[in-house]
């Protein structure tokens, strides 16, 4: 199986570096003296989460001829998004098929970039959206599990070694593992001395039950919804696992308590926004038995319902 490389990763920042956000690293001045951490905020993207990187990198690299028919794509919301933005970029068509436990907040910021949205329960969607290519035509660009999509969410991998060269630990969020994967493949190449480690919701926590031993998860779509992370309901690919076996250095999980926790601790200590899936690195930095030393957690996104927003700091005050 080919992996992503590092000369993927850096193709990939050349093609997109117009179309997003170079997010800095922003320092926490209430972190512990020993391990101190920065933030890395892709809910500063035009679409408030990482996944513009791997979108903009997989629809810049298809032929002019084969974009203009228009691409598809299936999400829990936030690849939604990027995939329905970036062909508004390049003004072709997207169908988007999204699942009924999908945020209304997503669904209704990818009907806003031009997208023809289908929603569809849970297990349909990735059917839904190969019937869609067989009726319609167009290119199917998966959230996770491609090699184009992987390269492109490895361009935070980059940014995080350029700008904090002696890293010495990256949390990343896990679910369908397109993040973990590229961002890891990078710094292994820039900064091999840091460990990165993947963090998932404790209801979600099939990677973390796979990495111990050493077989691709198989949990249910129902198991994987319970979380309250909607952006960490998917199961690595066989392209994606392989690469957390070969780069990650360890994952772990987070209760849902924990998560809330870590969303209200980003709003009222670092004034950052994080959507429960975004705020997972967080929770570990806070409640984990994690290495020592200089720490960046991946924020992947921003997008959280209004109300549970309010109900989480309400509760936190």
């Amino acid at each position: 199986m080919q992996l992503t490389t590092i000369d993927d990763i850096e193709a990939a920042a050349a093609r997109i570096g117009d179309r997003i956000v170079r997010t800095p690293l922003l320092p926490c001045l209430w972190a512990e003296r020993d391990r101190p951490l920065w933030l890395k905020p892709e809910q500063l993207q035009p679409i408030g989460a990482f996944k513009m990187r791997g979108a903009a990198n997989a629809i810049g690299r298809l032929p002019d001829d084969v974009r203009t028919r228009g691409v598809v794509a299936y999400s829990s919301g936030n690849h939604a998004q990027a995939v329905a933005y970036v062909a508004k970029l390049y003004g072709v068509p997207a169908t988007i098929v999204v699942t009924t436990n999908t945020p209304r907040i997503k669904v209704e910021a990818t009907r806003r970039h031009g997208a023809e949205v289908l929603i569809v329960p849970p297990a349909d969607r990735e059917s839904a959206a190969e019937e869609v290519v067989a009726r319609n035509g167009g290119t199917l660009i998966p959230p996770f599990d491609h090699p184009d999509v992987i390269a492109g969410q490895g361009t935070i991998g980059l940014e995080i070694a350029a700008d904090l060269p002696d890293v010495e630990v990256v949390l990343v969020p896990v679910s369908g593992a397109g993040l973990i994967s590229g961002v890891a493949a990078a710094i292994k190449a820039k900064a091999p001395h840091a460990q990165v480690i993947g963090v998932e919701p404790e209801l979600a926590g099939d990677t973390a039950e796979g990495f111990r031993t050493g077989q691709r998860p198989n949990w249910s779509t129902d198991d994987r919804a319970r979380t309250i992370a909607d952006g960490l309901r998917s199961t690595p690919s066989e392209l994606t696992f392989a690469h957390v076996r070969k780069f990650v250095d360890d994952v772990i999980t987070v209760t849902e308590d924990q998560i809330k926790d870590a969303i209200g601790l980003l709003a009222t200590r670092s004034q950052v926004v994080a959507e429960p899936s975004g705020a997972v690195t967080t929770a570990a930095y806070v409640h984990a038995d994690l290495p020592k030393g200089k720490t960046v957690a991946v924020v992947s996104g921003g997008n959280i319902d209004p109300a549970l927003f309010a109900e989480i700091l309400t509760t936190r005050v």
